[in-house]
């Protein structure tokens, strides 16, 4: 797929306004791999950090056997070439020149920049994610602020309250104010609220989005994003074009609580999807902070459970953000019981109309032979349903 890639005049051409840098075969492989495969795919990093980008996507695309795979796998070619029989069933229908094409020229049109790992503005914060660190990201905006310091990432509940929304605009506007950079998800309330304060005192943000850098998402957050990306920075990891799924939602997480020195959960309900970035910062041994709230309060639930069974540390002014940068903080066996793969085809799926296995294979990225299996499984739960027109979701059942 390389050869085709770099023979193709407006692929090459979009590549290089692109770039800060003039490796342009690694730009262009890598994104491709932004297009090809999904969010902290681990076949993926493996295959990139063992062949580089450009030598990766041939190897992936290829019917080569798994022999760099397996040297990663400690030896077990079994289970490298499983996973790379796998991997490739998920790649190969994304793998078309013209998708790769109309990302780099959409970026274009928009203005976005593409970063990768050996760019003077690629922030090696990333690189803790091992396998399952991003080949590139789509940037519209200062690029620049990816590597500045301090950074901290500040989460917690879309749902919020007034409360919540009140400490996260006092916290990050203090952070802001005195230089450190605040780094969130662009969502409803707490993110919201972290993003506008820092903006409301000249201070510099970003934000992680689970879709395309040219897809605000949450529609209510259209002039905030557009905001963000004029005074700070708005970042992806999937191409432009690509949809926030629920999925990307959790992938995305990871990158928040890597790029931020410490990371502060301002509100949170019991099951709220910050304790999903939480638990990556613990995993990380990135300091983790928890703002208390009113023990009555839903809203602050899952703060208190960070609190009482993570090793989070009580945070309640920006003072006490800064110090957690100078503390380490161990490991938290905080686990998420989400199954990613399960949520992505629930995502994928439609009660009003119906797919084929394989038009859910192309949506989520994940083989046929995995769709497959899940469906069986979300058929025995009562999710999915299957009649001759293919597959459906099927309503929520009410109480």
């Amino acid at each position: 797929m390389m050869d085709a890639l770099l023979a193709d005049a407006e692929t090459v051409s979009a590549a290089r306004r692109l770039r800060h840098e003039d490796d342009i075969a690694d730009a262009v492989a890598r994104a491709a791999w932004t297009v090809i495969a999904e969010p902290g795919d681990a076949v993926a990093g493996t295959l990139l950090r063992e062949l580089g980008a450009a030598d990766a996507l041939d190897f992936a695309l290829g019917d080569l056997p798994a022999r760099p795979l397996a040297s990663a796998m400690s030896g077990d070619a079994g289970a490298a070439r499983r996973a790379l029989t796998e991997a490739r069933k998920r790649w190969r229908p994304r793998a078309e020149l013209r998708a790769v094409r109309d990302a780099l020229c959409h970026a274009n049109d928009i203005d976005a920049r593409l970063v990768t790992p050996g760019d003077a503005h690629w922030p090696v914060a990333l690189d803790d994610l091992a396998a399952n660190a991003p080949s590139a990201l789509w940037v519209r905006g200062r690029t620049e602020l990816l590597v500045a310091e301090p950074r901290v990432s500040l989460v917690g509940a879309r749902a919020s309250s007034g409360y919540g929304e009140h400490v996260a605009a006092e916290i990050a506007g203090d952070l802001a104010a005195t230089g450190t950079v605040i780094v969130s998800g662009g969502a409803y309330g707490i993110d919201g609220a972290a993003h506008r304060a820092a903006l409301g005192v000249d201070g510099a943000t970003i934000a992680f989005l689970a879709g395309g850098v040219d897809r605000s998402y949450p529609a209510g957050h259209q002039q905030l994003i557009r905001q963000i990306a004029e005074a700070g920075a708005v970042v992806s990891e999937p191409p432009c074009g690509a949809a926030p799924t629920k999925w990307r939602f959790l992938a995305r997480n990871r990158l928040i609580a890597a790029l931020g020195h410490a990371t502060v959960v301002i509100e949170a309900g019991w099951r709220s999807g910050s304790l999903n970035t939480a638990g990556h910062a613990a995993a990380l041994g990135r300091p983790l902070g928890a703002v208390p709230g009113p023990v009555t309060s839903a809203a602050s639930a899952g703060c208190h459970r960070l609190l009482r069974e993570y090793d989070a540390l009580c945070v309640t002014s920006a003072a006490e953000v800064r110090e957690l940068w100078g503390m380490s903080v161990p490991s938290s066996s905080l686990r998420t019981t989400v199954d990613p793969e399960r949520v992505r085809l629930l995502d994928a799926m439609s009660s009003r109309s119906h797919a084929s296995v394989e038009e859910l294979a192309r949506r989520t990225g994940l083989a046929p032979d995995q769709v497959r299996a899940r469906l069986g499984l979300l058929d025995l739960e009562g999710e999915v349903r299957r009649d001759d027109r293919g597959w459906r979701r099927l309503p929520a059942q009410r109480d």
